[in-house]
């Protein structure tokens, strides 16, 4: 195929309907039709990246292979498409205008006065084509971020519009993805707002080519010719999105609704063989008849908002499809867990995990919560400064450094057994400059991360500055942790274990950003088998 075709999926009315589960469910679908596909999400803030945001503002940061850290919508591109992203599947507004300032400063643009038009919508329609100029995608969809209407968005609209107009409507689309609100007290869906959803984009100079709309109620003929009427479709144009039991439930409701035959037909694409998406119905199907249920507690300090481990919830519900288990997550917030409580906090779990995070905010309820799984022998898993808490709590508890700590929460410490990685000390900016994305990792044999993987060689992501401090590696083995995962070329620790322990294991890096719906993650599927075994 010589021209890369383009789908720009736009919101509108409110945020959250969920422009990325529509983009990954059409992604699928063209992907099960043989089409070549990526999905990349343009954010309008003006931070560089997700980087340096507070979890409570955007919920998780995802990180890529290529060291990418993203908006966790291209979480869910992975785990749908069961593909890796990069760095060019996630732009923000920072990094675009960064792009244009720095070009400005080394005379690029020849003492012209740089303006959005065309400067920075030129940056826009360049990021939105790099992965389209590759060769490697038939298809590129591409997500916007924010709501039709939003000061913000306005140059990306814009960039739209230059695009469809360049490359011709045949080779690129709008899907509008709106709200029919439906009134309780008159018992009516409206279409009202998704009437000046399309009215505010079309002032924009961009005329949706499909609306994607989200209900809690079927769609009548009537508000569907009415939509297709005042909105410049055709009736089976107008998609109908109803409130789903599962994300994984959409790329099914979309084949049912054509949404990937109309957008084939309008890219002038050959309409192949049906999609018949077995391995994800068989996904489905034994992740909704589970045989078994276990109860894990997440010990974490922004429980509150349940995006902030987005990935780890995705690869619970994997895991738990391969083993027939319902995975139930009971929800712990670290700071409110005191010895005193402990037990009442954790009673009737099957297992636990301990999330990543930065700070000392809630880090001795973490302890605590460790302490009592390794005591009482319930299955554990520690993600990144999970992992680093369990070597504290057995640095303090078992070795007797009843001091230990990281020098990231009390650089006087006088056991740093998790300190400052030496590549990081001389670093003083934020963003962008852990050690991120892919390293590999050499697993010893005969042990519970060799077991699960059942290869010598892993490449896993990371994100992190603190390491586990080798200087008391002896010690540690002495008492009994084993070390069972090393970086091959720095000697970095990544994986720490108790053999004594039913199941006690902790990774340095983030084994959630690999789990996908067709590959789930090995650690995971082997911490809840062994969650259900130790019931």
């Amino acid at each position: 195929m010589t021209q890369t075709k383009y789908v720009f999926v736009t919101g509108g009315v409110t945020s959250s309907l969920g422009k990325g589960i529509i983009a990954a469910s059409l992604a699928k679908l063209l992907q099960q039709r043989g089409f070549a596909v990526t999905i990349q999400k343009l954010d309008p803030y003006i931070n560089i990246d997700p980087g340096t945001l507070n979890p409570y503002e955007h919920g998780e940061c995802y990180v890529t292979d290529d060291g990418a850290e993203t908006d966790l919508d291209l979480g869910h591109y992975e785990r749908f498409l069961n593909t890796p992203t990069s760095q060019a599947n996630n732009v923000t507004t920072g990094r675009i205008y960064q792009s244009v300032i720095d070009k400005e400063r080394k005379g690029d643009y020849l003492g012209k006065t740089v303006q959005v038009i065309p400067h920075i919508t030129d940056e826009i329609k360049h990021r939105i084509q790099l992965l389209g100029n590759t060769g490697e995608y038939d298809i590129v969809i591409t997500e916007i971020g924010g709501t039709v209407g939003d000061i913000e968005s306005l140059p990306y609209v814009e960039a739209v519009r230059q695009l469809q107009w360049e490359l011709g409507r045949k080779n690129a689309l709008v899907i509008h993805l709106t709200l029919i609100p439906y009134l309780a007290t008159t018992g009516e869906l409206k279409t009202k707002p998704t009437q000046h959803s399309v009215k505010m984009l079309m002032q924009s100079g961009v005329s949706p080519n499909i609306l994607v709309c989200r209900s809690e109620y079927p769609l009548t003929e009537g508000i569907k010719h009415k939509l297709a009427l005042f909105c410049n479709v055709h009736e089976d144009e107008v998609i109908e999105a109803l409130d789903a039991e599962t994300i994984y439930d959409v790329p099914n409701l979309m084949l049912k609704e054509g949404l990937d035959k109309v957008v084939l037909k309008k890219l002038h694409l050959p309409i192949n063989e049906t999609p018949a998406l077995l391995k994800w119905n068989s996904f489905l199907d034994k992740f909704k008849n589970p045989k078994h249920t276990v109860i894990i507690a997440l010990v974490g300090k922004y429980v509150e908002l349940h995006d902030a481990y987005k990935s780890i919830t995705e690869a619970f519900i994997h895991a738990g499809s391969v083993n027939e288990i319902k995975v139930v997550v009971k929800w712990v917030h670290s700071e409110k867990l005191k010895p005193k409580n402990i037990a009442k906090q954790l009673e009737n779990i099957d297992g636990l995990l301990v999330a990543p995070g930065f700070g000392e905010r809630g880090i001795e309820g973490k302890i605590e919560a460790i302490k009592y799984v390794r005591e009482n022998n319930i299955p554990f898993l520690g993600v990144c400064l999970g992992m680093q808490m369990a070597v504290i709590e057995f640095a303090r508890n078992v070795i007797g450094f009843t001091d230990a700590n990281s020098t990231e929460m009390l650089t006087d410490t006088k056991h740093p057994v998790i300190d400052l990685m030496e590549s990081q000390k001389s670093i003083t900016q934020k963003g962008g400059t852990m050690r991120l994305g892919a390293w590999d990792c050499q697993l010893e044999p005969n042990t519970k991360a060799f077991n699960a993987y059942k290869t010598k060689l892993i490449s896993e992501r990371h994100r992190h500055r603190y390491e586990f401090n080798n200087t008391y590696l002896k010690d540690f083995q002495k008492a009994g942790m084993i070390t069972s995962g090393i970086n091959p070329k720095t000697g970095l620790i990544e994986i720490i274990e108790l053999p004594n322990h039913p199941w006690f294991v902790g990774v340095q890096y983030h084994p959630e950003y690999k789990s996908t719906v067709l590959n789930p993650h090995p650690l995971f599927i082997d911490f809840i088998k062994a969650c259900l075994e130790n019931k």
